[in-house]
């Protein structure tokens, strides 16, 4: 995969050294060509069926590149062992203050929040010299856990995740490429990953558990990680701006609805009384539509534009959009509600409004029938 190339590349010279004590018959006696490769001496009357009898057999190649696969993979696994045993993992009710040099009284750089990893840098004392995200400082050993704990906690606190790497990305019934397609992901989107397996990756979409070719997409955990004091800042100021853009762009709709829709702001409310008119109408992959068809995000980001507000055409993007709401009990109708690979606006009472799949179009869900990923407040 491209993420993974230069790494890949390391791992190739590394698993070359290891191998260059062992006997190769083609001995290379040429100079190093523009290419990279190398230039076999031919001196006067050799012949090229004496050179191709030299060559290494097929047998003997297989067993070189069976040799080559195992000493990168043993590298890999050393880094991230190593990688491991470095982590730590805030374990905290809200947050530890992260601080400059390692005393109460030092200047604060961040916070690192429960749950989120950081790499050890070094120990002082009752310190931990750590770096997570964009900071690096000193947090209190009794706010954190490290070496294999860390390791192990971890693996449960991290997600995991496949960003689609290709421009349209096949989800199968069965990790076999020639399985039943189940739907389509567009390039960029992230899926939460259920299992993986040699070369396949099982996934949560709208439609189901389907597999993806790992050959096309880049997966990897996701981790909480420390927002330094700049950061905190500028994101509290953004969503607030964001917030104070919403509602003055946003308008009121008087159009009836058949649905219940739970307690909030006006404006919440309104944008999902707008929404729920286009129930029964059909889903279309990559439309935006609210008539003719639309697809997860589409639906979100036509309902939101007749408010005034500007929303991206992606469900991963949907998930930094606006603010976060902590949990369910805090959720509110107009809500974005962001699924593996899907989008949808919260009505309340535990209840969504959102473009489901091709067979079903837009529709109305009990909120939980999916785990949710996050709640994004754009009012």
């Amino acid at each position: 995969m491209k993420s993974c190339f230069r790494k890949t590349t390391v791992y190739l010279a590394a698993a070359l050294l290891v191998l260059g004590g062992m006997s190769m018959d083609a001995q290379a006696a040429g100079s190093v060509l523009p290419s990279g490769g190398v230039g076999i001496f031919l001196s006067k009357g050799t012949k090229l069926e004496e050179v191709s009898s030299n060559l290494s057999s097929p047998v003997e190649t297989i067993v070189v590149q069976e040799d080559l696969e195992k000493a990168t993979e043993n590298l890999r696994m050393q880094e991230e062992a190593e990688a491991l045993s470095k982590t730590v993992v805030a374990q905290v009710n809200r947050f530890a203050c992260i601080h400059g040099t390692p005393a109460d009284n030092g200047e604060f750089l961040g916070k690192f929040y429960n749950e989120a990893v950081g790499t050890l840098v070094a120990e002082e004392g009752d310190w931990l010299l750590i770096t997570s995200g964009s900071v690096t400082g000193y947090v209190k050993k009794q706010y954190c856990v490290a070496g294999e704990e860390a390791a192990e906690l971890a693996k449960q606190v991290g997600t995991r995740v496949a960003t689609v790497e290709a421009a349209t990305l096949y989800v199968r019934t069965e990790a076999d490429g020639a399985s039943e397609v189940l739907c389509m992901v567009p390039e960029g989107e992230e899926l939460l990953v259920l299992e993986e397996t040699e070369g396949w990756a099982k996934v949560d979409v709208e439609e189901g558990q389907g597999w993806i070719s790992t050959e096309y997409a880049n997966v990897h955990s996701n981790y909480v990680t420390a927002e330094s004091k700049e950061e905190e800042i500028a994101r509290i100021a953004r969503e607030t701006q964001e917030r104070q853009k919403a509602r003055a762009a946003a308008k009121k709709t008087t159009q009836k609805v058949d649905y219940e829709v739970g307690e909030g702001s006006e404006m919440g409310k309104a944008v999902v009384e707008y929404a729920l008119q286009f129930v029964g109408n059909p889903y279309v992959f990559g439309g935006t539509s609210l008539t003719d068809g639309t697809d997860c995000s589409g639906f979100v980001m036509k309902v939101y534009e007749n408010f005034g507000v500007t929303l991206p055409h992606s469900s991963k993007a949907d998930r930094t959009e606006g603010y976060a709401v902590e949990s369910l009990e805090d959720a509110l109708p107009g809500d974005l509600i962001c699924y593996s690979g899907h989008v949808a606006l919260y009505m309340g009472n535990d209840q969504i409004v959102h473009a489901s799949n091709s067979k079903t179009g837009i529709i109305v869900s009990k909120v939980n029938y999916r785990k949710i990923l996050a709640i994004r407040r754009i009012f």
